[in-house]
């Protein structure tokens, strides 16, 4: 294969890869045989389905812009470097939970890796209102493991230096997040996009509120300057590949050293945003408020798991040089450490709470919405939803550090829903 990039198709992969090994073993067949199927539907890069006679497998290429604007928006190649990287990592710090790797091509920013089947977008789970088991569990757990095992609490100093190291050069992914996220929805930059005329009178409430803007920029910081573990850096319901019993995490390219509430954050924003969503796409009354309580109970379990999960480690794997056993249990300050550990994860739940508002803000005001919202056809009903949402995640970040924990969050939901503001 060329070492000059070039972007696949469907008519040229099976050419320009039938000498890579890894796929040949785990396909089987003749590369004339192969059939191939483009499926991206993301907003940044090219996937392929890849099917031969033995198996099949996942192609995914990065493009030179960003795919959801077009080649006036430039993007290099070497996010997919970041987006192997983290997902080896990931791997080795919670085996089974993401796609398992077979190649990485760096000259063609290209990843070839398990084919999950029969799995689909949770997205797509989410707003068809079915339930997915362990879901909360599952996802609490990785966020967790992913974020203790990525970190100064568990890694050698030496090691953790040299991987925040590599991934400060995802410059440009992160300059993303940095102006879509917390930047632009606040005020009116020339990519937003909102559901006009019904919500102009919010946005502009929104745009005026000195506090939000203060406390978003606040979170910005956090998001440029803590590198406390290694982040998937985009986790929602897009980037989770489920069936009815089982979840796979997917698509970390926008991986970097962050806060340790940055992921599991933005992640209850979008299961809010669904949960607010719902009753536009659940026409049955009762089962949409079955459903509803459902995605709370996932919000509930997603930070039970990730407490529990964060608090086994913190006993069983603190080997880092933070909070050393030298300073704790091996002087009989058993007692201490239990604090120390609670006080942290009082600071990752602040974290999560604004991190959540924020997102849902940059998902209805920004460039990049989600489909729970987007493809709601009235435009009425959507706008009512999305206020909800907006009023939700300005109360999150405005009062994230007063609220009193995940069954506050609930509430706050509960009672946008019904129209009961707090």
């Amino acid at each position: 294969m060329s070492s000059e990039y070039e972007a696949l198709s469907p008519e040229t992969l099976g050419t320009r890869l039938a000498g890579v090994e890894a796929l040949r073993g785990a396909i089987g067949g003749n590369a004339a045989d192969w059939s191939v199927s483009e499926v991206g539907d993301g907003n940044l890069n090219l996937v392929f389905i890849v099917e031969g006679g033995e198996g099949s497998v996942i192609v995914k290429q990065a493009l030179p812009y960003v795919r959801l604007v077009g080649d006036s928006w430039p993007l290099p190649l070497k996010r997919a470097f970041f987006e192997y990287n983290a997902l080896i990592r990931q791997e080795d710090r919670d085996p089974g939970r993401t796609p398992r790797v077979l190649h990485f091509d760096e000259s063609q920013a290209l990843i070839i890796m398990e084919r999950l089947q029969p799995h689909i977008i949770l997205r797509q789970q989410l707003m068809a209102g079915r339930r997915v088991t362990d879901l909360g569990r599952v996802i609490g757990e990785f966020a967790a493991r992913t974020a203790f095992r990525g970190s100064d609490l568990s890694m050698t100093a030496p090691e953790k230096k040299a991987d925040t190291a590599l991934f400060a050069g995802n410059v440009e992914l992160c300059d993303i997040t940095e102006s879509l996220v917390f930047t632009d929805p606040y005020f009116d930059a020339p990519r937003n996009r909102h559901t006009s005329p019904q919500l102009d009178g919010l946005v502009a409430e929104l745009r005026r509120d000195e506090a939000l803007k203060i406390s978003a920029q606040h979170m910005k910081r956090a998001f440029t300057s803590r590198g406390e573990t290694l982040c998937h850096g985009d986790l929602h319901a897009g980037s989770i590949m489920v069936t009815d019993g089982e979840a796979r995490v997917i698509d970390p390219e926008f991986a970097f050293y962050g806060p340790f509430g940055f992921d599991i954050g933005m992640l209850v924003g979008n299961y809010l945003m669904a949960y607010h969503a719902a009753g536009a796409h659940i026409a049955d009354p009762a089962a949409c408020a079955g459903f509803q309580d459902w995605i709370l109970e996932v919000i509930a379990d997603t930070w039970a798991a990730f407490v529990a999960e964060f608090s086994l480690l913190w006993h069983t794997e603190r080997t880092g040089i933070l909070y050393p056993r030298t300073l704790y249990e091996d002087q009989g300050h058993g007692l201490a450490s239990e604090a120390a550990l609670q006080g942290l994860l009082a600071e990752i739940f602040v974290d999560l709470s604004g991190f959540a508002g924020i997102e849902m803000h940059r998902r209805i005001l920004g460039l990049a919405h989600v489909a729970e919202l987007d493809t709601i056809a009235d435009p009425d009903i959507r706008a009512a939803c999305e206020a909800r949402c907006l009023k939700l995640g300005q109360t999150l970040v405005n009062n994230r550090a007063s609220l009193s924990g995940i069954g506050a969050i609930i509430a706050l939901a509960r009672r946008g829903e019904t129209g009961d503001q707090a």
